[in-house]
């Protein structure tokens, strides 16, 4: 920082020694050009009362930050008093006072009654002027009011600097909370995409898991090659889930770490083959049907399609009874309907077990089903019908091809 710096900042720091100092030389100046040298052989005149007179004007700007209007008329009227009573031709820098007090106004008090008051104040100091002092009527006075204007402007000016930089710091205080909360909103859309992803994709594999766990437990005194059929599709489903489980984990590696894939693999509907067979091996009777035209999807409506079956299916797994779904594909020009029914729920309620439904506590499937589908634009329905069915139903619009996975919320 340089001196100027320095002097600033000591300035804002020791504000008032500061004004008092400015008062103390104002005075200085004023005695001196008005008394010293060959100034002191004055003509009549009472030095006395006008030096008493200067001290109280010069004195106020003490208080010129506190009290700017009142300092303005204390010392606007005293320098007027102690031209006319010093009998002297030199003692006009004691106008110097009520200039600072014309810049202080100028710079702390509202805009339109700051410049109101200045202007009046210069007006009837050169007034008061030209009638005490003729001679100042000429160029002395013009300069008296040129300085009173230079004085106005140079306080408006520091007024509307204080408040650009306000500004300023306001918008870069404004700016760091939008981007803190912007870094915490994609921070909490990150956490709920990978809860979802767990959730569909290590979820459904567990499930497999238990349920193949249970028949093995059952089949495992009487009949042993179903037993052994069970216990493959157990570590078959565990391979897959571990896998599922390495590729989100290793997203959440710190950087600089050692070499990672960029984004899990994405399954879409060209693996619900894949996905049919291991549920159709874990027991769960499936009727597939496909109306319309297949068309491809945008990445992130295929995710979502998959997503949606998948959990569907899986909860007919899970919950019901009989383990018998109908999953039907409905290709429309625009948009793609899924609708999965478990058959087996029937009667009022069903032999659906009622934990599945989303208003259970704990069941997040069903609410990560319709969060996927709407951030897409789609419809999303799910519960039991008149037949005592329970039917989930999802529509999904054809999104452009460019869309990526990763923008999924």
């Amino acid at each position: 920082m340089n001196a100027i710096g320095h002097l600033r900042s000591a300035v804002r720091r020791h504000a008032h020694l500061a004004d008092a100092a400015i008062a103390l030389s104002v005075f200085a100046a004023t005695l001196v050009t008005a008394y010293g040298g060959h100034s002191a052989a004055v003509t009549g005149g009472r030095p006395v009362a006008a030096v008493a007179v200067a001290a109280l004007g010069c004195g106020a700007l003490a208080g010129r930050r506190r009290r700017p209007l009142a300092v303005l008329g204390v010392s606007a009227a005293a320098a007027e008093v102690f031209l006319a009573w010093s009998g002297s031709t030199s003692g006009e820098l004691v106008l110097l006072a009520p200039l600072t007090a014309l810049y202080t106004v100028a710079d702390l008090v509202e805009r339109r009654p700051a410049l109101f008051l200045g202007a009046g104040a210069v007006a009837a100091l050169a007034v008061v002027h030209a009638v005490n002092k003729p001679s100042l009527l000429g160029p002395q006075n013009v300069a008296f009011i040129a300085l009173g204007g230079l004085a106005i402007a140079a306080g408006d000016s520091s007024r509307n600097r204080r408040a650009y930089l306000a500004e300023v710091e306001q918008r870069a205080e404004r700016a760091e909370r939008e981007r803190e909360q912007d870094a915490r909103r994609r921070i909490a859309e990150e956490r709920l995409r990978i809860a979802r992803d767990l959730h569909d994709a290590v979820g459904h594999q567990l499930a497999l898991i238990s349920v193949q766990s249970n028949v093995a437990g059952q089949a495992l005194d009487h009949d042993v090659a179903s037993a052994r059929e069970a216990l493959t599709h157990v570590k078959s489903a565990s391979r897959r889930a571990l896998g599922e489980l390495r590729d989100t984990v290793t997203l959440l590696r710190q950087p600089g770490e050692t070499a990672t894939p960029t984004e899990i693999p994405a399954p879409g509907l060209d693996g619900l083959q894949e996905l049919l067979a291991s549920l159709c091996a874990s027991g769960l009777s499936i009727d597939r049907t496909v109306e319309g035209t297949v068309l491809p999807l945008a990445p992130a409506a295929d995710l979502t399609a998959y997503r949606v079956i998948q959990e569907s299916l899986t909860n007919v797994r899970k919950h019901s009874k009989g383990r018998k779904a109908r999953l039907s594909l409905s290709y429309a020009r625009d948009e793609l309907r899924i609708t999965v029914d478990d058959l087996a729920a029937t009667g009022p309620a069903g032999e659906r077990d009622l934990s599945a439904r989303p208003e259970a506590a704990g069941r997040h499937g069903i609410v990560g089903m319709r969060e996927r589908v709407l951030a897409l634009g789609g419809r999303f329905t799910a519960g039991p019908r008149t037949d005592g069915t329970f039917q989930v139903s999802a529509t999904l619009p054809y999104q452009p091809l460019d869309l990526a996975p990763e923008n999924l919320p």
